[in-house]
């Protein structure tokens, strides 16, 4: 059996059958715990009384929390060669047309979230064994298929990125990062709750949440009662 370091067995007693019914604590906690030796991502998992294999019971949208994920994402284009110099001037990290599905059907795929207008979206269905099981396939939904460029990579620079649920129903997403302070972490926490809760699908019936903890890349689980943000 692996043997618990001493950091993790002190990190465990804290938080040990404690469920949290006060947000500024648990934030608290989470920054207590947060003792690894570089900075960590902190985390939301969610799970949700759904079972995703049902159209009318998946869970995947867009959000922007306030004070971002602490994180800068490399965006790529795809467009025609109108709205190229658009793209470059709204801070597109890589901007190209036929080349650049050139470059990605060889497996190059210098970015993480990929861009595309609505012209070119024929073009990239020759690509989803490429992008789609990395999740960067366009899509309407989630804001990547778009006419407004600059509006669109504004957002997504400003910290909007995606998320959804897994085949299990639990939605594990980042909210920020262990150099955060208490009331950006909670302020994030918030939102995202809040936008998880939005997005109720239509086939859910009875209680939504079934549990919520948050934690950070090297810390422990911390379970938070779900009350708290009612």
């Amino acid at each position: 059996m692996r043997k618990l370091s001493r950091r993790k067995k002190e990190n465990l007693v804290k938080t040990k059958n404690i469920v949290f019914s006060n947000l500024d604590e648990a934030i608290k906690m989470l920054k207590e715990t947060a003792n690894a030796k570089f900075v960590e991502t902190v985390e939301l998992h969610a799970n949700l009384n759904i079972d995703p294999k049902y159209a009318d019971q998946q869970v995947r949208t867009t959000v922007t929390l306030p004070h971002g994920v602490g994180k800068s994402v490399r965006i790529a284009v795809l467009t025609n060669d109108s709205n190229i110099e658009e793209a470059k001037a709204a801070g597109a990290d890589i901007v190209g047309n036929d080349d650049l599905i050139e470059e990605i059907s060889q497996g190059n795929l210098n970015f993480e979230l990929l861009v595309a207008t609505p012209d070119m979206m024929p073009k990239l269905a020759k690509l989803g064994r490429v992008l789609g099981p990395k999740g960067l396939m366009p899509s309407p939904k989630s804001g990547t298929v778009t006419s407004t460029i600059t509006e669109t990579l504004s957002e997504f620079k400003k910290g909007k990125f995606e998320y959804k649920a897994d085949k299990t129903g639990i939605v594990h997403v980042s909210f920020g990062k262990t150099n955060f302070n208490e009331v950006q972490l909670s302020e994030n926490l918030q939102a995202l709750y809040q936008s998880i809760a939005q997005k109720r699908p239509s086939g859910v019936k009875g209680k939504y949440f079934k549990t919520v903890f948050i934690c950070t890349s090297m810390g422990p689980s911390i379970q938070l009662d779900i009350s708290m943000f009612d």
